[in-house]
């Protein structure tokens, strides 16, 4: 079957200007900047010109900065795929000032047991009390990488819970004692462990610590010495 000539006509009657000069594309929007033609096949097609469409002839000379961009990494783009709270969370901590305060936990972001998270690179669950001891006590003995020195199988291979430590620390052989020692382990009763920064003249404690009151973030408090049930003094290397 052979087409009307109308009908032939009408296939060619739209047309679409594109402007392209470097780092700017100007298309023609339909309908504003359309040609425009008659429905009536008896009529033929009527072209008639849209608007005049100007660009500045210094835009053709106007470069992009693109310094400090950079694109995501697939291996970024898959984490934020696979934990898509970690951009709060990292919004939260970077907010916290925990960093100022000393933090220098490498895995503050990542999910927590409560909340889907898994195992750090130390056997412990991420943010929990005993992972960041673990982890002061790989930065104190110059292990800041993988493989780590002291992961849960080598520190408290019996269980990873902070009740367990003193324990693990009395089956290891490892010294323990009621007086305080800066990079020691404060036990305290109550399934805790903390990290001990300082220790004062007037007999309290500075101690730096993850979860404490189950909120998975770090902290720091300066306590009595006598409020800790056991100091766990640093394993031999």
């Amino acid at each position: 079957m052979v087409a009307p000539t109308g009908m032939k006509r009408r296939g060619l009657s739209a047309a679409v200007a594109v402007l392209v000069v470097p780092c700017l594309f100007a298309t023609a929007a339909l309908p504003a900047y359309a040609s425009t033609f008659s429905d009536d096949p008896s009529a033929g097609s009527s072209l008639q010109a849209g608007p005049a469409f100007v660009v500045s002839a210094s835009a053709a000379s106007a470069s992009i900065d693109r310094g400090g961009i950079s694109a995501t990494s697939d291996a970024e783009m898959a984490r934020r795929i696979a934990d898509p709270g970690r951009a709060q969370r990292a919004a939260d901590y970077d907010a916290s000032g925990a960093r100022e305060l000393g933090d220098d936990y490498p895995w503050p972001y990542d999910a927590a047991d409560v909340e889907g998270g898994g195992l750090s690179p130390l056997g412990y669950y991420y943010r929990e009390c005993v992972d960041f001891v673990a982890w002061r006590l790989n930065r104190d003995a110059g292990s800041t990488s993988a493989p780590f020195t002291w992961t849960w199988s080598r520190l408290t291979p019996g269980g990873g819970d902070a009740s367990q430590w003193a324990h693990a620390w009395q089956s290891h052989g490892w010294a323990t004692g009621s007086e305080p020692k800066v990079g020691s382990v404060a036990w305290f009763n109550g399934n805790h462990v903390a990290y001990v920064k300082d220790v004062l003249s007037d007999g309290n404690v500075v101690i730096e610590e993850y979860n404490h009151g189950m909120t998975h973030q770090y902290g720091v408090r300066t306590i009595p010495a006598y409020q800790v049930a056991l100091f766990l003094y640093a394993p031999p290397a």
